[in-house]
Parts: C-alpha cells; sequence; structure tokens
C-alpha cells in the first residue's frame, strides 16, 4: 500500500468516525475535512466531464442523497447550496469508510422510499414536490417520532442527514466564503473597536 492510501484512509477514517459522534466540525480539525473536498476536486478534475462517482451508494440512492441535500440546504441568491458545495459527495465518502454509518444512512433511504412508497407509492424521487415536502417536514422533527413511533428511524436518519450535509457545506470553500471566514491573516494595523453610539 502507498503512503497516499494510507494517509487518505486515515482522514476520512477520522472524519467518519467523527462522524458518527455528532457533527463533524465538533470532532475533527477543518484541515481534514477540506483535505476530503481536494480529493473530490481533485477526482473531478480528472474525470471526463468534472463528474464524480460516488463510493459507496448505488445510483438511485445517490440520486436521493443528492435531493435530500439540496432540500436541506438550498442555493439563495447569497451562496450556492449544498450541492454546489460538494455536500453529497462529502457524505458519500466518509460513508464508503464508514461501516456504521453505512448502516444508518443505506437504512434510512430505505427507509424512505419504503415510506413514500407506502404513501404515495412512488419511491421519494418519483414523488411530487408536495409529497416530498410532506414527509420531510414528518421526518424534521423528533417530537414526531414521540407522537408515531413509525417515524422514529426516518427521524433519526433525517437528523444525521442534516449535520451531514451541514458539514459538507460549511468545510467546502462555498461555505467557508459564505461564512466570511479569512483564516490566520494578520492586519497591518488594528484601528480599534468601533465606537458605541450614544456614549
Amino acid at each position: 500500500m502507498t503512503r497516499d492510501l494510507v494517509s487518505r484512509r486515515n482522514v476520512l477514517k477520522s472524519l467518519s468516525m467523527g462522524a458518527i459522534a455528532g457533527s463533524v466540525l465538533q470532532v475533527i480539525p477543518l484541515q481534514a475535512a477540506e483535505y476530503a473536498h481536494s480529493m473530490i476536486e481533485a477526482e473531478r478534475a480528472v474525470a471526463k466531464g468534472g463528474g464524480y462517482t460516488p463510493k459507496f451508494f448505488e445510483e438511485h440512492q445517490y440520486r436521493t442523497l443528492q435531493m435530500l441535500c439540496e432540500a436541506i440546504l438550498p442555493a439563495d441568491a447569497e451562496s450556492g447550496g449544498a450541492i454546489e458545495a460538494g455536500a453529497p459527495e462529502f457524505i458519500d465518502l466518509l460513508t464508503s469508510e464508514n461501516p456504521e454509518q453505512q448502516l444508518k444512512l443505506g437504512g434510512g433511504l430505505m427507509w424512505l422510499d419504503s415510506a413514500c412508497a407506502d404513501r404515495y407509492g412512488n419511491a421519494y424521487i418519483d414523488c411530487e414536490a408536495s409529497q416530498q415536502k410532506e414527509i420531510l417536514d414528518l421526518i424534521a422533527y423528533r417530537k414526531s417520532a414521540v407522537t408515531n413511533k413509525e417515524l422514529s428511524h426516518g427521524v433519526e436518519f433525517f437528523a444525521l442527514l442534516r449535520d451531514l450535509t451541514s458539514d459538507g457545506f460549511f468545510t467546502s470553500k462555498i461555505g467557508i466564503k459564505y461564512l466570511g471566514y479569512i483564516g490566520n491573516s494578520f492586519l497591518i494595523e488594528f484601528p480599534g473597536c468601533p465606537p458605541v453610539p450614544g456614549l
């Protein structure tokens, strides 16, 4: 095994282990997440058409993941959304190295399609926009699992997916720019704090 493959695997494992504990940003350094994004960018640079090949999710699941990430963090006038930031790729890359996360996310996507098939007669991606919104509104709140135990798996899945989507977005170049983070930079001079009005 080459040194690059070992370091890649170690970085991805540290990212995915952090994801299990909660939000990735609470556990691993921003530099490790940036490394994952750079791996995705490097793959896009050499791939035909600038595409990304999913490492864990099969095509239907990956398309569902993309739609869910877009629903969680859509693009707006201020910034690109989760898709532009590469959140689905980020999630897929982390999931490819973490069996527990594979179970949670893979199982969650299967649950979502099954719930949509029971309610609407279609998989999530084939449902109408209003139906997609309705099912996501049901699993977006923990109180839904209290009132309806059948939704508990969906609620847990969607909570994890929201965290991962946010982490994928806010560790990307687009997300960092959106936050206005400038990193370790120095000021030539410090003009002091602005005056407080009325003093």
